[in-house]
């Protein structure tokens, strides 16, 4: 067994470290299950593996009169994905659970928590060289293809018949092939020669740090209503294990895949972006929204605008510019975000023997071995094994 990657230095060392509960995603997806069995799964893991958590909860709270027949109607959503512990609560209620927050009507989530994912993503690697597998980083995969010929006699060269090949020329021998491969899910498979389709558009997500001295006005996480017409969630308040609050995040289009700061860009990943139609229609069908997004990346008083519809009392001298994730997101054709998780694989020699991974969006971290247990369930499936 081997893979590559830089153990927790992306996506999962960059993520709000919120341990999901479930609630939003469409029932009977993909996303609702492994959601709602992955958060129970990490606090199992947690637990086994002594690292620390916390159960804070998270109230996503109705500030208009408009947002609460959607706040009802996530909460029968949760209610079909089985969460557990879901309730409606009032503006009472709100400032006796969040003393500093104001809102009309909250949706009250007390299974929701916190970790630090990169702990919890260092120690998957542990177990997986402890099961015996081998974990290779900087191998920046350029080729995959069926070896030209095996020996007859070589039992090695019956049962790992793929090639997978690095910019360096360096080689492994594979049988099959499982690809996670985030922000670049698209040209690792589209090197395997199967469909680039989803195609991966990365959106920066920045956020503020509250200062030491404020952190006592946020007890847990405190969330806005989603609103359909837009494609992101918006300004959240995240409590983090290390004491700190992030603030945030905004959505704008990253110029780099692993693009964290502002200015950050890379000539191949924008041409890539900028040249697909999908993103043009995303972007046509959310202007006003993608210039309010992007108004608010360089104007740390609009964000904090954003954070007083719920905490009024945080000010543009209680927050500080803080650090920032990008997010892998799988667009169509037609510029509509995929929504749910993606496996597919190919056709052909090697197509055949690969499954790829092509979309794990939040709550992928949440839902990190419930994946794992419908990976290994697929391969064994596609693969006979």
């Amino acid at each position: 067994m081997c893979f590559s990657f830089s153990s927790a230095h992306h996506q999962s060392g960059h993520n709000s470290g919120v341990i999901h509960s479930g609630i939003y995603y469409t029932p009977g997806s993909l996303k609702a299950k492994l959601c709602v069995q992955g958060a129970a799964l990490c606090y199992k893991y947690c637990d086994q593996k002594g690292i620390p958590y916390k159960q804070c909860g998270k109230l996503i709270v109705a500030v208009e009169q408009d947002e609460i027949p959607r706040l009802k109607a996530l909460y029968e959503r949760g209610l079909q994905n089985n969460v557990p512990g879901l309730k409606l609560i009032g503006a009472k209620e709100i400032q006796e659970k969040e003393p500093f927050c104001r809102g009309l009507m909250a949706l009250d989530s007390p299974y929701t928590g916190i970790v630090d994912y990169k702990q919890v993503a260092q120690s998957y690697a542990r177990d997986f060289q402890e099961a015996g597998g081998t974990i290779l980083t900087d191998f920046e995969v350029t080729d995959m293809e069926m070896a030209k010929e095996s020996s007859p006699e070589s039992e090695d060269g019956l049962k790992y018949p793929v090639i997978v090949r690095n910019k360096k020329g360096e080689e492994i021998s594979c049988g099959h092939i499982l690809t996670c491969a985030g922000l670049h899910s698209d040209r690792l498979a589209q090197i395997s020669g199967c469909s680039p389709e989803p195609r991966i558009v990365p959106f920066r997500g920045d956020y503020l740090l509250l200062k030491p001295e404020k952190s006592y006005l946020v007890k847990g996480n405190i969330y806005p209503v989603p609103n359909p017409r837009f494609p992101f969630l918006g300004f959240h308040f995240t409590p983090r294990m290390d004491g700190s609050v992030w603030l945030g995040p905004n959505a704008v289009l990253a110029f780099k895949r692993e693009g964290y700061k502002l200015l950050d860009f890379s000539p191949g990943d924008f041409l890539d972006a900028v040249t697909y139609s999908g993103l043009w229609k995303l972007v046509l069908r959310n202007v006003s929204y993608g210039l309010g997004e992007l108004y608010r990346a360089f104007s740390l008083s609009a964000q904090v605008r954003q954070l007083q519809k719920f905490i009024p009392e945080v000010t543009t001298n209680d927050v500080v510019r803080g650090p920032s994730g990008v997010r892998a997101q799988a667009l169509d054709r037609e510029g509509n975000l995929v929504d749910d998780f993606v496996f597919d694989g190919g056709t052909g020699a090697v197509g055949s023997r690969i499954l790829h991974v092509r979309n794990a969006p939040s709550p992928a971290a949440t839902s990190s071995l419930a994946i794992a247990r419908a990976i290994a369930d697929e391969a064994a499936r596609r693969f006979q094994l």
